[in-house]
């Protein structure tokens, strides 16, 4: 296997960040001892909020009415299209039961948690898809209580777009909080929200270490870094679209990482040309996010074969991987870790943040090694059944009780043999 990095991302250090720790750790339990009064305290040391933290009724209805009708259309067909593919997904769950050994019964079925947080960012930029990503897909799960958060401005609160987001998806509760509190107040089931059985949706580290603390009281959709990208591509994939595609996801932060994985050194350089043009076309702070972004977490590698190329990728394991390539069913059957796929010239990583269907939650830091995305599955439990009659109940109870005392469990032992008629 030949490999070159045409260029290579700077090496940065492994150590956790234990300032990011110790303050939410501090944050968390303020508000598990102060409650609310901690919530608004931070709200307004931190974001400038002294307003009502429970968005009222009339208050959303105010702000989705402010929303221009061309824009509540976008946010409506990009809501329909993650609405169907949930329920497409929903379909795939069936439950099952099969008769083990004559007289003994066992099933599966799948049980929607009963309450949900989810968390849209509102830092750099005001994220309406995650708000779409979220509450729709526990929503089509079955999820019966939904709490929504994020992050407000100064004297305004959510951004009217997201609040209508919040309400189209069907969210039972909006709260004017972002960060470390809107985490807490979720998972205590704080400012009339019930508390939060699992905890969904991207944010930045100090959110991130929140949700990582609080996991095991509550369950959590991922342990989520910096959002990072992939794209494979061949001699037929054109340069000005790899280019503006790579740079289009590393406007998301200084600290999202990008790859290019090409079997043409042409392409390789052509994009690597590329790249510092298209970014000074950006405005700030995309512009800034995306030129850190490209010079100190960049790679790009050039490889002899697809195969090569399939490897290095599964390596990386990135959350979106784009290929722009010829034989796209070859890669769709070939490549094994990735959070999402987009085969093709004709689709983007952006279809897919924002309108196109599939969630856009996903692993980063290559956890799309070992799991998958935000999905309908996140919010539900798949538990097990049985029963059975008096046949069954004796083969069960003699052999239940022999391997009990084998591995010195005679309690266990004692209980089977109970059963025995």
């Amino acid at each position: 296997m030949a490999i070159t990095y045409l260029k290579q991302a700077k090496s940065r250090p492994t150590a956790e960040n234990n300032d990011i720790r110790d303050i939410v750790s501090v944050m968390l339990t303020s508000i598990e001892r102060d409650g609310e009064e901690a919530v608004r305290r931070y709200a307004e040391q931190l974001d400038g909020w002294t307003g009502d933290i429970a968005l009222s009724d009339e208050a959303r209805q105010t702000a989705c009415a402010r929303v221009p009708k061309d824009l509540k259309e976008d946010i409506q067909f990009a809501h329909n299209n993650i609405r169907r593919f949930a329920e497409a997904q929903m379909a795939t769950m069936g439950e099952c039961q099969i008769e083990v050994i004559p007289g003994l019964i066992a099933g599966q079925k799948q049980i929607p948690v009963s309450s949900a947080g989810c968390y849209v960012p509102g830092g750099r930029y005001s994220h309406i898809a995650s708000a779409l990503m979220t509450i729709t897909t526990a929503k089509v799960a079955g999820v019966q209580h939904i709490t929504a958060v994020s992050p407000t401005r100064p004297n305004v609160g959510i951004p009217d777009a997201i609040v209508y987001a919040m309400d189209l998806c069907g969210a039972d509760l909006i709260l004017n909080l972002g960060g470390v509190q809107a985490i807490a107040a979720m998972a205590q089931g704080l400012f009339g929200a019930q508390p939060a059985d699992i905890l969904v949706g991207p944010g930045n580290s100090y959110v991130a270490e929140a949700k990582r603390m609080l996991f095991g009281a509550v369950g959590i959709d991922m342990f989520a870094g910096p959002t990072d990208s992939l794209v494979i591509a061949d001699h037929t994939a054109d340069i000005e679209t790899v280019a503006w595609d790579l740079v289009s996801q590393a406007e998301h932060g200084a600290d999202s990482p990008v790859w290019l994985v090409t079997t043409s050194k042409d392409l390789a350089q052509g994009v690597m040309s590329r790249v510092k043009p298209l970014i000074s076309q950006l405005p700030e702070p995309n512009q800034s996010a995306a030129r850190q972004a490209w010079f100190e977490r960049a790679d790009v590698i050039l490889c002899d074969s697809r195969e090569e190329a399939a490897q290095v990728s599964d390596r990386y394991a990135p959350e979106h991987l784009q290929v722009q390539a010829e034989d796209l069913d070859w890669w769709l059957d070939r490549l094994s870790a990735y959070g999402s796929l987009f085969l093709g010239k004709e689709t983007t990583v952006s279809f897919g943040d924002k309108t196109s269907g599939p969630n856009h939650v996903l692993p980063t830091s290559g956890a799309a090694r070992y799991t998958g995305g935000l999905s309908v599955h996140k919010f539900t439990k798949t538990v097990t059944w049985q029963r059975c009659n008096a046949q069954a109940s004796n083969e069960l109870a003699h052999r239940t009780a022999r391997i009990s005392r084998m591995e010195g469990m005679e309690g266990h032992a004692r209980a089977a043999e109970l059963r025995l008629t």
